[in-house]
């Protein structure tokens, strides 16, 4: 009975932990290319109940066989399994903006902080200082020669990622493109960024095949489904519901027994 009332409290802290993941979806609904987060739970191994005292242990002519019946399973409860970040591809969004980008495929933005190379797929860009492509935190967007400089606005991006100046349509650099061998455990940091680990492997340069389309003047939306998000939502609360009355009910039997056991005395 006892076990009752943990079964119970480990389903909630699970549907705690998916109403936090859904709750963050539809909170970034409208964020440039936020990636979804799905919490993925797993039972406990459940246990084999036998009837000890039935038949016991019975002789045979090659010595000692246990003969105590199967008589059902008990369950342990859930857990957390993991939380996963859903890279499928969002919709585009036309902007009036030349330094907005999107990318068409798999693949990264890189962009310098203070901390290191970190990794996005949000290309709401804009100038700043000294003619340095940025993020909207203020974070230099890295080609592959380095930090992109641009004299002005209205620079031209090839769909293989080139970027062409304005006034001499001289080649100014090429965008650092970037995947990864298990991209799926990448690590949100904030801010649209990602930082790598030992699970998805380190960056390299997206080439051939691998490389997504650089679409100018685009700008990716959320992969989160709000229609979704809110019949997952609940969905969960539902199910919370019903482990909160299982642990009152649990509570309610164990009081019970103790008052009948203790009249009984």
């Amino acid at each position: 009975m006892i076990r009752g009332l943990y079964t119970g409290a480990s389903g909630m802290n699970a549907q705690q932990n998916r109403l936090d993941a859904i709750s963050n979806n539809l909170a970034n609904v409208d964020t440039a290319a936020y990636k979804r987060d799905v919490s993925v739970c797993k039972s406990f191994p459940e246990l084999l109940i036998r009837r000890t005292n039935a038949d016991g242990v019975y002789k045979t002519p090659f010595g000692c066989s246990d003969a105590a019946p199967v008589i059902g399973k008990l369950g342990l409860g859930v857990e957390t399994n993991e939380n996963y970040t859903d890279f499928e591809q969002g919709s585009f969004r036309a902007t009036s903006s030349n330094t907005d980008m999107a990318l068409s495929g798999k693949g990264f933005f890189v962009v310098q902080t203070p901390d290191g190379e970190r990794y996005t797929r949000n290309g709401n860009f804009l100038i700043g200082k000294e003619g340095i492509l940025e993020t909207k935190e203020g974070y230099p967007v890295l080609g592959e020669n380095g930090v992109i400089r641009v004299a002005d606005d209205m620079y031209k991006v090839s769909d293989d990622g080139m970027i062409y100046g304005s006034e001499d349509n001289e080649i100014v650099d090429r965008f650092k493109i970037v995947r990864f061998d298990n991209e799926r455990y990448l690590k949100k940091i904030g801010s649209s960024l990602y930082i790598d680990n030992d699970i998805s492997g380190p960056a390299h340069i997206a080439e051939g095949e691998e490389r997504p389309l650089m679409m100018q003047g685009y700008m990716e939306t959320s992969n989160v489904n709000v229609v979704n998000e809110m019949v997952q939502m609940i969905e969960v609360n539902r199910a919370y519901e019903a482990d909160q009355k299982t642990i009152t009910s649990q509570d309610a039997m164990l009081g019970t027994l103790w008052h009948e056991v203790a009249i009984a005395r």
